[in-house]
């Protein structure tokens, strides 16, 4: 996969050099590539940036160096081989970033990162681009962030991670929150290593039988109650399909019943949390 990202602070991306996806980069996985945009600028301030139409606080990046620099990166790309690219466009108006999403983007060879500062980019921007290349506009949550960096490297870990041969086991992120199949729509549950015992408190039994059966049945069980606990809104959203007869007894269990036409779950108003 080749990574392009266009940015004022090129030193914010530094984590790209460290843990798997450093690692990925060094074994020849994944091939980024990290733009100044001040680069492509043509006056002696080096300005990216301007006040807006309409008027209002703050400032707008401007579109020629945006321009300048995403034609050169596309010219790179296809000159070095590279095929298929995508634009993401981290911003807090974006679809949200999951990991549905990320699976999807893993699929993709080449990703194009803008992230912006101040107000965001210039809106023709994104309408040029989007008219030769996929553009995504993704947010990493609902909230503001003094730039969109930290977004693309929360958005290029969870998808390097997911690239063949990144992971030292691929079967890590089959049981991961919100993995595609079973975990669709759940959260993990609690894990454990050695030692056995530490500070007075032990570990489940059920972890130590060897009973593989129980061990998945358990696993669900804790994932179904940390998920009804923490993320109440992900059981409502849950295809009932996606729940068998022992899921349906922890649910009740738990304090939740079905709708009336079958669609979903949800906590009667008066069950006690």
């Amino acid at each position: 996969m080749r990574l392009d990202v266009v940015t004022i602070f090129p030193e914010y991306l530094e984590p790209l050099n460290v843990s798997l996806v450093g690692k990925a980069r060094a074994r020849g996985q994944l091939d980024v590539h990290v733009h100044d945009l001040r680069e492509w600028t043509y006056d002696r301030h080096n300005t990216v940036d301007d006040t807006p139409y309409g008027g209002g606080p703050g400032m707008v990046m401007k579109t020629e160096p945006w321009g300048a620099c995403l034609d050169d990166a596309l010219a790179d790309g296809y000159e070095a081989g590279a095929h298929g690219p995508v634009m993401v466009v981290p911003t807090p108006s974006g679809r949200p970033f999951t990991q549905e999403l990320a699976v999807e983007l893993s699929a993709k060879p080449w990703l194009i990162f803008t992230p912006a500062r101040y107000e965001g980019i210039d809106r023709r921007v994104m309408d040029e681009y989007a008219t030769r290349i996929p553009v995504y506009e993704v947010s990493i949550g609902d909230y503001v962030l003094a730039g969109g960096e930290a977004a693309v490297l929360v958005i290029t870990e969870a998808v390097a991670r997911l690239l063949p041969g990144v992971l030292g086991n691929a079967e890590s992120h089959r049981d991961d929150s919100f993995a595609p199949g079973a975990m669709a729509n759940l959260l993990e549950g609690p894990v454990y290593t050695k030692p056995p015992e530490w500070r007075g408190r032990g570990i489940p039994d059920v972890l130590l039988s060897g009973h593989h059966g129980k061990i998945a049945r358990w696993r669900r069980d804790e994932a179904l109650c940390r998920t009804a606990l923490n993320r109440p809104d992900l059981i409502e959203r849950c295809d009932p399909a996606a729940f068998d007869k022992k899921d349906r007894e922890t649910l009740s269990i738990l304090g939740w019943a079905p709708e009336p036409d079958g669609r979903f779950w949800r906590r009667p108003q008066d069950v006690e949390e």
